[in-house]
């Protein structure tokens, strides 16, 4: 209750804001407004009615409340702010809403929560994972369950979320428990995940808690397998590498630089994998 205003501090059961906020009900939530009721009323779990907004992906809910003093950053019991929720809805323009008000792109982690792009990579979400890279969500936020964004799209097989995490400059190696992403795409027999992983270097000679290579883990004969064991056997092509450096050096900045520099369009292209 301490992060609300006095008059706002209230526990309850979801209330009527709680539902018309969560169902879309936007002229509901207007006259309860104008009512007086509060916006930052907490239910039980600590979920606010900008929460559930969040939650069902009610645009229209969520600029009212935000208008109407919403706390942007509110936590549920969960340590889950209305930015995490709506990267885990998948509601682009939720996400947008929010931002604008201020809300934090790189929240404080607790032990029970993940940050918005965690969220976002989980649902598949690339769109905000586009955005929250964009307003500069941090790609090597750690979380305890999980690891690093990359992890996250990886071990949920989202290949659109791990090309944008990696042509951002996402780390391919970060590790979990000595776990890659390529462990994960390996043993979920994520074929396209592999190759990309690959050719953003990922190490295919690293080892996990159990000693594993990621093809360990895939099934014997399958593409998966032949994928990675064809990468053992095949040195890379200077031009590969040559990506590689480039790429590692600029790290983060590397696909505003690369843009900036006077060489052909088919190299930029390249160095951008387009």
């Amino acid at each position: 209750c301490l992060r609300f205003p006095a008059d706002q501090c209230c526990w309850s059961e979801r209330t009527e804001v709680h539902k018309a906020a969560s169902l879309g009900q936007a002229s509901q939530l207007q006259h309860l407004i104008r009512s007086g009721a509060s916006v930052n009323v907490v239910a039980v779990d600590s979920i606010t009615p900008l929460h559930e907004a969040c939650l069902r992906g009610q645009a229209q809910c969520v600029q009212l409340l935000l208008e109407a003093g919403a706390q942007v950053d509110a936590r549920n019991v969960d340590g889950s702010t209305p930015l995490c929720d709506a990267c885990s809805a998948g509601s682009l323009e939720c996400v947008k809403l929010l931002l604008e008000h201020g809300a934090k792109a790189n929240p404080a982690l607790t032990s029970r929560t993940a940050s918005p792009l965690h969220e976002a990579c989980m649902g598949g979400n690339a769109d905000c994972v586009k955005l929250m890279i964009t307003m500069g969500a941090c790609l090597e936020a750690y979380d305890l369950y999980y690891g690093t964004p990359l992890l996250v799209a990886c071990v949920n097989g989202h290949i659109d979320c791990v090309k944008v995490l990696l042509n951002a400059g996402a780390k391919v190696n970060a590790t979990r428990l000595h776990e890659t992403p390529l462990h994960h795409a390996a043993k979920n027999m994520r074929l396209e995940m592999i190759e990309t992983l690959v050719e953003f270097g990922a190490n295919i000679y690293a080892r996990d808690h159990n000693n594993k290579r990621p093809v360990d883990y895939t099934t014997p004969g399958s593409p998966s397998a032949v994928c990675l064991q064809l990468y053992e056997t095949s040195p890379m092509s200077l031009q590969q590498l040559s990506r590689l450096a480039v790429r590692k050096k600029l790290g983060t900045r590397a696909l505003k630089v690369i843009g900036q520099l006077d060489i052909p369009k088919l190299i930029i292209s390249y160095l951008c994998y387009q």
